[in-house]
């Protein structure tokens, strides 16, 4: 953990590179409305039976389902920062530790008590356990990014050129025995699938896709997508990219089949690199870039809110998807979500800005222990009342923190 890395390995570009937050900010946007535009919301007999409006076109999920991309520019940017210049690994790590985890505070802050007070207030049970769990399972993306960022300088130091090979073979033998009936393996693709895709975010800062231009980029788009095709009529993968209820799941855990959507997807983008980067000025994107952990975290309790002021206070269904009624309500829809995420990003954004850190080597690895735990326990659980267990998810990440945070005392005054 004490290691530090004096030079990068490569020649790398600028530690701020406008396409790498781009798709970082691109990538939040869409999966903030994909998860918006997904729930269908129906009264059986009393209680709160959820659907999937993109069960109906899978394809769709190709491009919309864009967390690789959103792990590949994070690969990119974390590579950036710690080659920029000579730091110890438990103090780059630590620092990020904190600032991957310092906005998730208020919104263990509302939502620990939450559940028992709206309970008090006489809303339903089902539908608030619903709600509680999906918060939570925001999380594992934290929880995920988290690994990234501790192996990050371990890893910056192996040749991506040879990794990337190894995870993806990785990935296809586990779903081999995943797919045999061992599903409790697919699991181990998380480490697989994910860092697969943040190390070739490590290639591109290291200018080795820089030949990915124009026409050539197409190239892998194509291929990505023809595989993806392919492997989804030979089975035994969904054609969806997100999970779809009684289905297997190529998002919890991931497939392989996700590294051939992401290559398509990465093709895709960098052919138009230049269009997206016009996309989002300076400007917008100077102020976006720092607030994209608050839409991220606090996105469903929107969709929360709204929902659930208009099915359980008004009694309100959702329209059939892609009927006329679904294509007339979404925009209305959509404007009242986009509302109060606004309220919310206007109070909760200045949490992007973590306190300074004074990470040690024990500390950072007490840290990361204890932060690891509590996402996952909060991803798994969500904020579910009647159990303990959010609340000892809740107190593992502040104290991890609380470890990062601490400062050393003060000298005593001379006499």
């Amino acid at each position: 953990m004490s290691m530090t890395h004096p030079h990068p390995v490569h020649p790398v570009a600028s530690p701020r590179d406008p396409f790498v937050d781009v798709l970082r900010v691109l990538g939040m946007v869409l999966v903030v409305v994909q998860h918006w535009t997904m729930p269908v919301l129906l009264d059986r007999g009393g209680d709160l039976a959820t659907g999937n409006a993109l069960a109906s076109v899978p394809l769709v999920t190709w491009v919309s389902q864009v967390m690789p991309l959103v792990f590949f520019a994070g690969g990119a940017a974390n590579y950036l920062s710690w080659t920029a210049k000579p730091q110890s690994a438990e103090k780059w790590i630590g620092r990020r530790v904190v600032r991957l985890g310092w906005p998730v505070l208020p919104l263990i802050a509302v939502w620990l008590p939450l559940p028992y007070l709206l309970g008090a207030l006489g809303v339903p049970a089902q539908p608030l356990e619903v709600a509680s769990r999906l918060v939570g399972q925001l999380l594992w993306f934290l929880a995920v990014y988290l690994l990234a960022v501790v192996t990050t300088p371990l890893l910056a130091r192996v040749r991506a050129g040879v990794l990337v090979p190894a995870f993806a073979a990785g990935a296809l033998a586990v779903d081999v025995v995943r797919f045999s009936g061992f599903e409790a393996a697919g699991y181990l693709n998380v480490v697989f699938v994910w860092l697969a895709v943040h190390q070739i975010g490590f290639l591109y800062a290291q200018g080795r896709l820089a030949h990915l231009t124009g026409r050539r980029a197409l190239w892998p788009a194509v291929a990505g997508f023809g595989m993806t095709a392919a492997m989804v009529l030979a089975g035994p993968y969904p054609a969806s990219m997100i999970g779809m209820p009684g289905m297997p799941s190529n998002m919890a855990p991931p497939s392989a089949v996700m590294l051939v959507v992401f290559a398509g997807q990465l093709g895709l983008a960098l052919w138009a690199r230049e269009r997206l980067n016009r996309a989002l000025p300076a400007p917008v994107l100077a102020w976006l870039a720092p607030r994209m952990m608050t839409f991220y975290l606090w996105h469903m309790t929107a969709l929360i809110t709204v929902g659930g002021v208009a099915f359980v206070g008004f009694g309100v269904a959702t329209p059939e998807p892609w009927s006329p009624a679904w294509w007339l309500l979404l925009p209305i829809w959509l404007g009242w979500l986009s509302l109060v995420l606004a309220v919310l990003t206007a109070l909760l954004a200045r949490f992007e800005a973590a306190p300074p850190a004074s990470p040690t080597r024990a500390r950072t690895v007490a840290a990361v222990g204890l932060s690891a735990a509590g996402l996952l326990t909060l991803t798994v659980t969500g904020f579910t009342p009647g159990t303990f267990v959010p609340a000892a998810g809740s107190a593992a990440l502040a104290l991890g923190l609380a470890l990062l945070l601490r400062r050393r005392a003060a000298a005593p005054l001379p006499r």
